[in-house]
């Protein structure tokens, strides 16, 4: 089988990770660096570089040494970037947990990490039995630096932290300054945070990330300039996974931007309000937030029978889309160069219209195990349909006799790629080939300049009986935008593919349409997806189930809980 690689030559430099943000701390010193949305309280960088130094001497005096583990699992706001920052610019191994995680397994990822300091939201550490925290000397709540959850016995954890303040002002006499900002000498190589997937086919596996694959990420969205000093963001994605991390805070506190912090559900209603208020310079988000905008606001707009008969008319569509794309546009805050859409394929009919109405967003590519950024276009050069260009620090390769035009498995290399799974040598072993290449387990083609198409993943790819390769997302994606459905999984029952359908009750509801009715529903809808779709991509019957579908906490299907 043919491979075909891909490597962009454009040089980008690799700061030292650390580094960027001892400078950054320096450089921005008076200006503000992160603010809580809810309690509009302000940080900047100078106040949290002094915060910082004060954690450095809580570690110091609990024994904490370069590579020890710290975790923390809570939701995103001020502190929580504190503790995060505090942590790898003293040399230490940060272990950010979701929040979404189910207690049972956040005590065992602490205890698979080895982490010696807990910080966690008290509601959440309320259902762990701190006995069970084989490594961990105490647990503090993000929330509040002054109290102690918990302490080993033996351990000097609550007096340590009594005496934190006093050991601050003997340390620092005059007050703490910019020239005292002194961060860790650590090499890139080192690992500097542990990213436990929120995985669709099991359990979770501990991604060492290296100062070299976040330094990647970061200097890539400088040399972008996705961020700038004085910037506006608006981080709404959890910090604990890689995408918000990498570009809603690292990337951002690198140039001087200020970040807000969300800091609860972003609903459509408290989202909108946020951006209105904050006017954020980039967005980043996930598919499903414009995704739900055009099902709930655009598409019921635009299939009115005056508006379709109105768009059918040259010169008037133009004008109409203009007006789309403006409120759109605004929705967003008004002030953004682009939206980055990430984390998972973007609807195909989404993606189209916002295409066609000039709407500015462009779709990037990546994995935790990338930490997480693969590829990515600006707005004004995005191919529709593609997850954009391969980055200049990274390389692709298709494993496919025909890598433009028939699907192979997506297999990287370069800065940005890990350093394997942390205690898991086998698990390592099963994603690295022998040249050293990370096999994605998505499927894709790849134009000869770079750009990446995704199909599906590897793993749940049907092979037909006439032998046609079926990526049952593209499926879904259709029957996703179909009336009365609300979220879908196709999968293979005895050779036939079946969709697997949480229908929208509430909608159902308002026409009055339940039990026999509701499955005369389905079976129009099912027939309607079969003209769109190729005839070995055909649906045999639609099931319905009457639940939410058992999602991560980056808000994926468990695919594996329905396939099996």
């Amino acid at each position: 089988m043919s491979k075909s690689i891909s490597k962009n030559k454009k040089e980008i430099k690799i700061e030292n990770f650390i580094k960027l943000y001892e400078r950054s701390c320096v450089e921005n010193w008076d200006l503000p660096a992160l603010t809580d949305y809810v309690s509009g309280s302000t940080l900047t960088y100078g106040k949290m570089a002094s915060l910082i130094a004060e954690i450095h001497l809580f570690f110091k005096s609990n024994g904490v040494k370069p590579g020890s583990k710290i975790a923390i699992c809570g939701k995103d706001s001020t502190r929580w970037v504190v503790i995060y920052m505090a942590t790898v610019t003293y040399g230490a191994v940060i272990v950010p947990i979701l929040s979404e995680f189910n207690p049972v397994d956040v005590a065992h990822i602490v205890n698979h990490s080895e982490a010696e300091i807990l910080f966690i939201d008290e509601h959440i550490f309320e259902h762990i039995d701190p006995e069970k925290l084989l490594n961990v000397k105490g647990v503090m709540p993000i929330a509040d630096h002054t109290r102690v959850l918990f302490e080993k016995d033996g351990s000097d954890f609550s007096n340590n932290l009594r005496l934190i303040r006093r050991r601050f002002r003997r340390r620092y006499p005059d007050g703490f300054a910019s020239k005292d900002v002194k961060f860790a000498d650590r090499d890139n190589s080192e690992v500097v945070e542990i990213n436990y997937t929120s995985g669709t086919t099991g359990f979770s596996k501990g991604v060492m990330l290296t100062g070299e694959n976040l330094a990647g990420n970061v200097c890539f969205g400088l040399d972008t300039v996705l961020h700038f000093r004085s910037s506006r963001a608006l981080a709404f994605l959890p910090l604990a996974h890689a995408y918000g991390c990498a570009f809603d805070m690292l990337t951002p506190l690198a140039a001087g931007s200020h970040v807000t912090l969300l800091g609860k559900t972003p609903s459509p209603r408290v989202l909108i309000k946020a951006l209105a208020d904050v006017k954020p310079h980039l967005v980043i988000c996930v598919p499903l937030i414009l995704e739900k905008i055009y099902k709930n606001q655009i598409l019921p707009l635009i299939s009115k029978g005056t508006m379709r008969w109105t768009l059918a008319v040259p010169f008037l569509d133009n004008l109409i889309y203009a007006k789309i794309r403006k409120k759109l546009v605004d929705v967003f805050g008004g002030e953004f160069e682009e939206v980055i859409v990430g984390g998972a394929p973007l609807n195909h009919e989404v993606e189209e219209f916002l295409h066609k109405i000039k709407f500015p967003f462009t779709v990037g590519y990546g994995m935790t195990e990338c930490g997480p950024l693969i590829s990515y276009t600006p707005w004004r050069e995005f191919i529709v349909g593609s997850s954009g260009r391969t980055l200049p620090i990274m390389e692709t390769k298709i494993d496919s006799p025909d890598p433009e035009n028939i699907p192979g498995e997506i297999c990287v290399k370069g800065t940005n790629v890990m350093k394997g799974y942390y205690k898991n040598p086998d698990a390592t072993k099963a994603v690295f080939d022998k040249d050293g290449w990370l096999h994605t387990g998505d499927m894709g083609t790849r134009s000869s300049d770079g750009t990446l198409f995704l199909r599906g993943r590897s793993k749940t790819m049907i092979l037909s009986a006439s032998g046609q390769n079926i990526y049952p997302e593209e499926i879904e994606a259709k029957l996703n935008n179909m009336p009365f459905v609300a979220e879908s999984l196709v999968v293979e029952r005895d050779g036939k593919l079946i969709g697997l359908v949480y229908p929208d009750y509430e909608a159902l509801d308002r026409i009055g349409v339940a039990g026999a009715d509701a499955d005369a529903t389905m079976e129009k809808i099912r027939q309607e997806l079969n003209k769109l779709v190729a005839p070995y991509e055909r649906l045999t019957k639609i099931t319905l189930i009457p639940h939410e579908f058992e999602k991560t906490p980056k808000r994926s299907i468990k695919r594996f809980l329905y396939t099996q």
